[in-house]
């Protein structure tokens, strides 16, 4: 990491509200860009996906859990692996938080993969996770919503993933990539897709990036190649500081 200048805390103090100025119109635009994102046009869901859950095979309509909105993480995970993506692994981890609070605002988050339940119930016992996981294995729902990809479009060296935006990107050749999915529900039962996103569109819900954005050395992946991981296959367990090494400061 290359050191900053050292300054005076005038200079500093300065310097930190010209760069809050500039914190503020993007925090501004933001709310702007949320409210676009809300008036968006809905899109009528026709068909009736099903889903292996925990308790027992539910369609979409059921995943609501009697809320009026759901959101769908489409987390990577093929049904002959053993273990989720660790990139998608790295999403889940930002899921468990949020989905204490969201049921109390009309939202149900459920995550959704291709594998099979029991491979799924594994791992997310293996990782300590409690958010809703639900299989589509078999199903069209992850192929419908462009999160995976048959044999033949790899081979043709060609997808549709992200709207069309990439298509060629050797990157994204492959038959399981990341979304979100989001879905409302009206007083008849009819369901209706709000919103998708994929690719660095999910950046935003990694609170993790924006802790690191804060910090002098940043995300920086030239020194951090293999990072992300599975939390628990790190060579040198993250565990957070205790009060009693705090006392011993």
């Amino acid at each position: 990491m290359k050191p900053n200048r050292i300054v005076s805390r005038e200079e500093w103090l300065s310097a930190r509200k010209t760069l809050l100025e500039r914190e503020k119109a993007h925090m501004r635009e933001g709310d702007r860009l949320a409210t676009e994102r809300r008036e968006l046009p809905r899109l009528k869901i026709e068909k009736t996906y099903e889903f292996e859950t925990a308790r027992g095979r539910r369609t979409l309509s059921e995943l609501f859990c009697g809320r009026g909105q759901l959101i769908v993480h489409h987390l990577m995970y093929r049904p002959e692996w053993n273990a989720g993506c660790p990139g998608c692994s790295f999403q889940a981890e930002h899921i468990d938080g949020p989905a204490q609070h969201l049921p109390h605002h009309n939202v149900t988050i459920v995550a959704v993969s291709r594998a099979p339940l029991p491979k799924i119930l594994a791992y997310k016992k293996r990782m300590g996770w409690n958010f809703e996981w639900v299989s589509s294995f078999g199903t069209d729902f992850n192929y419908d919503f462009h999160v995976s990809f048959t044999k033949e479009e790899i081979q043709r060296r060609r997808i549709d993933y992200n709207f069309g935006t990439i298509t060629t990107d050797s990157r994204y050749l492959s038959e399981e990539l990341p979304g979100l999915s989001v879905f409302s529900k009206d007083e008849a039962g009819e369901i209706f897709l709000t919103y998708a996103t994929y690719a660095r569109g999910l950046d935003t819900l990694l609170g993790t990036h924006l802790y690191l954005d804060l910090t002098p050395e940043g995300r920086n992946p030239r020194s951090y190649p293999t990072w992300p991981q599975r939390h628990d296959e790190y060579p040198t367990p993250g565990v957070p500081i205790t009060q009693s090494e705090l006392t011993k400061v």
